[in-house]
């Protein structure tokens, strides 16, 4: 462990810092190690950590219960954590000795509305700064009421306490506006962005980790490039990068008397405007015996100097992110690289010794036909031909709708099914390992990304069940129908969901009122539009 916790005073404030996965993989995300190392720094907060398959001891008396939503599909789990906690599900169902139950990470910040009923508190945006701040207030206001101590946690910027505004419908159930019940709270609740020069790294390294033994350091955080889809890029803007002599050198030599495992992490890690600098200082004949690994990297960013050093330092591959073979498709969703970029990247690798290259491609992409795809199996063919004996993998998923992103309009293409299938037929067979994601997966993804409070009944149903797609359909058909107990009810009037396809596959007007119409993210949501209506037809 880099970070040795500080010992908590008799009168800290005693929280929970949970994740909605087993050990093994929570420790490895960085965020999560973020957030927990801000508390557990301070002697006025006493913290836990707890896992789906195990934590630290209970205390016996909780103020705080916090998790991250990074992906969509843990948001039911975080039900199950709070139940073996004995702490009801609902916000509403809490008491005056019930902690305060709050959440933060990516599917929150962007839309957290279906899993709104369950949180006291949502923090939307980076850490570093807003959990002090909310820590700060929780001492401040220890001694009041449960519900006054929401009004006032309600009154800073980038804290949104979802009980305390009211989603108004139609009488054909679409949603018309979301807004606060009392006075003197924000109606619109904004992002908050850490803008600091020193960016994150790993505070435990563990060999029980998902990635053994590595030490994790944040290079970039967003990306510059801004594809069309991206929630990644489009809802952490401004991109920043970590200082080369103040932040990334010192936290590579921080763990390096720990483990001989370092992980480059970011977006888009080879556009840091002094990557090769930092490569170079990595490259260091002290340094020699340790094994460097990067995250994704920019095709047209790859050269012969930068493979040679990943080889000499013991990487295998490269990751990089295609999406599409066509070259109309990158246009369209702002993908500004080229096919022979792409070629050169592949070349450049094998040439600097690597074995492999890894390319993330996408089906269902907004305008997306049979000759896309056919296009997209053409260029894994013809790196595989350009640069032979180079193993070829292709990760291939579904587009997903984000919110806060210029296709947050866009649904599922229901033909991505069949998509992934075919270019699962076109390339295997010629020695191109494509690994395609569940296309179930893709649509639960986008019914939570994409829908309002009335998805939580939903999610409270389909809580301890296996979570199949076949799980979701029932219970969301149950809900359509009017045959759940509706407990979010208890606060506000809420209709029956829409149909299904309606959230998932439609393509909705820009003139529909979203369900985080009352957030905001880095972009004004005319400029979203404006970036939306640049698609290429």
């Amino acid at each position: 462990m880099l970070f040795k916790p500080a010992l908590p005073i008799g009168s800290s404030l005693k929280a929970v810092l949970a994740f909605p996965s087993t050990y093994s993989i929570g420790i490895t995300s960085l965020g999560y190690q973020v957030i927990w190392t801000k508390l557990a720094q301070r002697r006025d907060v006493d913290v836990r950590r707890l896992f789906t398959d195990q934590g630290d001891p209970q205390h016996r008396n909780c103020d705080l219960f916090g998790l991250s939503l990074s992906w969509e599909l843990d948001g039911p789990i975080l039900l199950e954590l709070l139940e073996k906690q004995k702490i009801p599900a609902w916000s509403y169902q809490r008491k005056d000795n019930d902690p305060i139950v709050f959440g933060g990470g990516p599917v929150l910040t962007s839309n957290p509305e279906p899993m709104a009923p369950f949180f006291d508190v949502i923090l939307l945006g980076d850490g570093e700064e807003l959990v002090s701040i909310f820590i700060d207030t929780m001492k401040s206001i220890k001694g009041l009421e449960r519900s006054k101590q929401l009004i006032e946690l309600a009154k800073i910027p980038g804290i949104y306490v979802p009980s305390l505004y009211s989603p108004e419908y139609d009488q054909n159930g679409s949603l018309i506006r979301i807004k606060p019940i009392i006075f003197g709270i924000q109606e619109t609740i904004k992002k908050q962005t850490f803008n600091g020069n020193i960016l994150s790294h790993s505070t435990v390294i563990t060999p029980d980790s998902a990635w053994p033994d590595i030490h994790m350091v944040e290079v970039v955080r967003s990306c510059p490039e801004m594809c069309r889809f991206c929630m990644a890029s489009y809802l952490t803007l401004p991109f920043r990068t970590n200082s080369l002599d103040e932040g990334l050198i010192p936290a590579v030599e921080k763990g390096l008397p720990i483990t001989k495992r370092i992980g480059l992490l970011g977006a888009s890690v080879t556009q840091h405007p002094q990557f090769i600098e930092l490569m170079e200082w990595l490259d260091r004949d002290e340094l020699d015996g340790i094994r460097l690994s990067v995250s994704s990297v920019r095709a047209n960013t790859i050269n012969p100097k930068i493979s040679k050093i990943l080889a000499k330092r013991g990487s295998k591959s490269i990751t990089m992110a295609v999406e599409s073979g066509s070259q109309r498709i990158r246009e369209v969703i702002n993908k500004k690289i080229s096919e022979e970029e792409i070629y050169a990247a592949a070349r450049y690798a094998q040439e600097g010794g690597l074995k492999g290259v890894k390319l993330y491609g996408m089906v269902g992409l907004p305008t997306e036909d049979d000759d896309d795809i056919e296009s997209t199996s053409n260029l894994l063919l013809n790196i595989k031909k350009k640069t032979p004996g180079i193993r070829i993998i292709l990760g291939l998923s579904t587009f997903v709708p984000k919110a806060q992103t210029p296709f947050q309009w866009h649904g599922v293409n229901p033909m991505a099914e069949q998509r992934l299938k075919m270019l699962t037929k076109l390339l295997k067979p010629k020695g191109i390992d494509v690994r395609p994601e569940s296309y179930n997966w893709s649509l639960i993804q986008a019914l939570i990304s994409r829908g309002d409070r009335r998805l939580a009944s939903v999610i409270y149903e389909i809580r301890n069940t296996k979570k199949k797609l076949g799980d979701w359909k029932k219970a969301y058909k149950m809900a359509a129908e009017g045959r759940l107990d509706q407990q979010n009810n208890k606060n506000f009037h809420l209709p029956p969901p829409p149909e299904w396809n309606k959230v998932i596959h439609e393509y909705w007007n820009i003139k529909t009122i979203l369900p985080w119409t009352h957030l905001r993210g880095p972009l004004q949501p005319e400029k979203l539009i404006e970036h939306h209506l640049l698609l290429k037809n």
